[in-house]
């Protein structure tokens, strides 16, 4: 079998000097973090339209992608909406490879080295994330927002850079990562007050006289700022990495000027102009949904002028819970054993569907993937309502909205186009966070089909159950470097 050669060995090396207790689990789920990462990226290449793949043959057992160069590459049938590692090798004209960046770089295509050493790192990462994890997950739910979103352990469950964080070391993992469990300690750097624009309400305590005082990853002060600044709280850092909870409960997000999965991970000078309007829509958008769904509110946000030092306040989710409820990030759920009763997993459909669909034919599409959405469990774990945080990514059509917009809101959001809210709807909730809940095609057919017969027929609807089901062609998106935006791919849809 074809081994890598440099991230394990560096991140081994590194283990050795920082955490040397440690070495022989990170050594140990190493083949299980590679089959995590080949899975993921075997998705990709089955599913996305990439140009070098000339035709797709599917047998009973095994796929065939037949490259234009002439060349085969064979694996298992792919379930697109299976979160198991159940992809171990694939054979590039019947040359094994068990690793995923060995094989595309074998593969040969345009940007794939690139990629390669993504997915390299994405396997080495996952594989500390999985050493580190805490034991007796599941057995006792938290109360903090913290203790939930550090059981994401393994990532997004489908994008081959799951765990990619090129920049960091394993030093850098164990001390910022979340799923380490560590205490982020912030720093503040003070920038004088007209030299900076705030949006909403930034709070007393976080100014100095006339000067503005910005929360600061560490990472970032070190690495990009290159200037420490001043003693801030110590923070705990939730699923994006960069967002962290503070001593109360509120949450920051921070620039981080690193990539991260697929983005560069700071904070706009626009966004932060948009944080306050977005805020005040947010807020109308759950008025209108009798209650079922709940958007954090952004509490003030700042910007130096640059993305690379600026930060915004919210809310915690947990201000939604009553006595003895429970607030969820969809992406820790499975942790919770909950979707494992098909009749929950329908019940949770249910529920994310109805609201979905709601907005959608008010021309609102929410970005609901398992990192923003969450839900609200009572104490014997029903799912009785949503909320939904970071409405940076979300689409609104101005002519189905029907109402007045506020002032402000950022260009980019707006779409009169049909079937860009559909897909930014669809492959988010549906493909995304309902198909990771449910963990294989055949339970989340299940899980829709009982849904879909309790909600509202619409022309949105039909198009759910009718038609294919879109979703990002993440493989193809990280491949294509200087192709701005989403890039689409559809997916069989289970309900057909």
């Amino acid at each position: 079998m074809h081994r890598p050669a440099v991230a394990e060995a560096v991140m081994a090396a590194e283990l050795a000097a920082v955490r040397p207790d440690l070495l022989s689990r990170f050594t140990a789920e190493l083949p299980g973090a590679r089959a995590a990462v080949l899975t993921r990226l075997w998705r990709g290449l089955a599913y996305d339209p990439l140009p070098w793949v000339a035709g797709r043959e599917r047998g009973p057992e095994e796929l065939t992608l037949r490259l234009r160069d002439g060349r085969s590459l064979r694996g298992p049938v792919p379930d697109p909406y299976a979160t198991d590692a159940y992809v171990t090798v694939v054979r590039l004209d019947g040359e094994p490879y068990d690793d995923p960046a060995r094989l595309m770089t074998a593969l040969g295509v345009p940007h794939g080295s690139g990629l390669a050493a993504e997915l390299d790192h994405s396997a080495v990462s996952s594989a500390l994330s999985r050493a580190g994890r805490p034991a007796g997950t599941g057995r006792e739910w938290p109360t903090e927002d913290w203790a939930w979103e550090r059981r994401v352990v393994d990532g997004h469950p489908y994008h081959p850079n799951c765990r990619s964080r090129p920049g960091f070391s394993a030093a850098d993992q164990l001390a910022y990562a979340p799923e380490h469990g560590p205490v982020v300690e912030l720093r503040l750097i003070p920038v004088p007050a007209e030299r900076c624009l705030v949006s909403g309400c930034w709070p007393a305590e976080l100014r100095d006289g006339g000067r503005v005082l910005v929360p600061v990853h560490p990472w970032q002060a070190e690495h990009v700022l290159k200037q420490r600044g001043g003693p801030g709280p110590a923070a705990r850092p939730l699923m994006s990495l960069r967002t962290l909870e503070l001593p109360g409960g509120q949450h920051v997000k921070t620039s981080l000027s690193a990539r991260l999965t697929s983005s560069v991970r700071d904070i706009s000078v626009g966004s932060v102009a948009a944080a306050a309007a977005l805020s005040a829509f947010g807020e109308t958008v759950a008025a209108g949904t009798d209650g079922l769904l709940h958007i954090t509110r952004t509490l003030g946000a700042v910007t130096a002028g640059s993305p690379d030092l600026a930060a915004l306040l919210r809310e915690s989710p947990r201000v939604y819970a009553a006595a003895g409820e429970r607030v969820v990030p969809v992406a820790a759920l499975p942790t919770t054993g909950l979707p494992r009763d098909p009749a929950w997993s329908a019940r949770f459909a249910r529920l994310a569907l109805t609201v979905g669909l709601r907005l959608l034919e008010r021309g609102i599409a929410l970005e609901a993937h398992g990192q923003n959405l969450l839900v609200v469990l009572s104490a014997s774990g029903e799912p009785v309502r949503l909320v939904y945080r970071d409405l940076a990514d979300i689409r609104v059509s101005p002519a189905l909205f029907g109402a007045q917009l506020p002032e402000g809101m950022p260009e980019r959001i707006l779409t009169d186009d049909v079937t860009a809210l559909r897909r930014k709807l669809f492959g988010s909730l549906v493909a995304g966070a309902l198909a990771a809940t449910a963990g294989s095609g055949r339970a989340l057919a299940a899980a829709l089909a009982d849904a879909v017969r309790q909600v509202p027929d619409t022309p949105h609807l039909a198009a759910l159950t009718g038609e294919p089901l879109p979703a990002k062609a993440l493989t193809l998106m990280r491949l294509s470097p200087g192709t701005p935006g989403d890039r689409w791919t559809d997916l069989p849809n289970p309900l057909r």
